[in-house]
């Protein structure tokens, strides 16, 4: 284990993580909802992406995206809650040089990737509604595929500096980081070097990702509410509206974690240090676990697929 010296710089083989530094002892009662929360989105998820496989009537491209936001949360959840889940339980807190860069790697693209497949999502409701004759000839099989190609390539090409401009630096301030998980800042404030450029493209990519994707799912929904407000047809509008209400809800969730999660980084000087890191890991654990939970119980098709599945164990 690499000595935490300021006037070393040694290199670093293994992080400690310091969970909730000023309230270590919150930990033991934060791990049991932390574990439901954890129980609640794999299960959701697992269930979500096998009653898709095995109902033929969800083998449309809006099921196939909700799949891949199964997949994405799936791993999400997988790359962050255990291993906060065993410095909880079992006191666990070195990670190593390699894991920890990982981890933020995935944490980085993955959230990007969320938040692109909405906006392909917002695409598909636009189609649906907006030129609704048209959408079996433009969302179909092969445009799911690119739309994944996309969405997996362009956040992980631009969200991989960030880990590999992290672990070119030296470390030499120490190993402790006083986090659950390998946020960019906290690893590189252990740096000795200069890690202005460092933090500087976490924030231009993040949010250059993030707002476009924004500002796309809010020319989307614009287009959509303006063709809703000349519909005249009798239950038209409701019927249209529950076609994109479940997706809008997910980006509620994703979004307003999302925010006051920067809210509250903006703020670390005036709220205890404690905050933005259980937000941080409630951010990887609430949308995975109400993603699924809202497509099921808003869409008629999956909650009866769901019935189906359960009639056959």
């Amino acid at each position: 284990m690499a000595s935490p010296s300021n006037d070393s710089a040694a290199p670093v083989s293994e992080f400690l993580l310091i969970c909730f530094p000023n309230f270590q002892s919150w930990q033991h009662w934060l791990s049991l909802p932390l574990s439901l929360l954890f129980l609640l989105a794999m299960g959701a998820n697992t269930t979500l992406l096998i009653t898709i496989q095995l109902e033929s009537s969800l083998h449309q491209p809006l099921y196939y995206l909700l799949s891949l936001l199964s997949l994405l949360d799936i791993v999400l959840c997988l790359t962050v809650i255990p291993k906060v889940l065993a410095i909880f339980w079992f006191d666990l807190r070195s990670i190593s040089f390699p894991a920890c860069f990982l981890q933020m790697f995935i944490m980085n693209s993955f959230l990007t990737m969320e938040s692109c497949t909405f906006m392909v999502m917002a695409y598909d409701r636009y189609v649906a509604i907006c030129h609704p004759l048209r959408y079996p000839s433009i969302i179909t099989d092969q445009f799911v595929a690119r739309a994944v190609v996309f969405v997996i390539a362009r956040n992980a090409f631009v969200s991989l500096p960030v880990p590999v401009l992290s672990a070119r630096l030296r470390y030499c301030v120490g190993n402790i980081i006083k986090n659950c998980i390998c946020t960019n800042l906290s690893v590189s404030k252990l740096s000795c070097d200069d890690i202005t450029f460092n933090q500087l493209y976490q924030f231009v990519a993040g949010w250059t990702l993030l707002g476009s994707d924004l500002i796309l799912i809010i020319i989307s929904y614009s287009f959509i509410l303006k063709v809703l407000l000349r519909i005249k047809a009798e239950g038209a509008v409701a019927k249209a509206l529950s076609t994109c209400g479940s997706h809008f809800i997910l980006i509620f969730f994703f979004s307003t974690v999302l925010l006051v999660l920067v809210i509250t980084n903006l703020a670390r000087k005036t709220i205890p240090r404690d905050v933005p890191i259980l937000l941080n890991i409630l951010h990887h654990l609430i949308p995975p676990a109400l993603n699924p939970i809202v497509y099921g119980v808003r869409t008629k098709e999956i909650k009866q697929g769901i019935q189906n599945l359960l009639k056959r164990l």
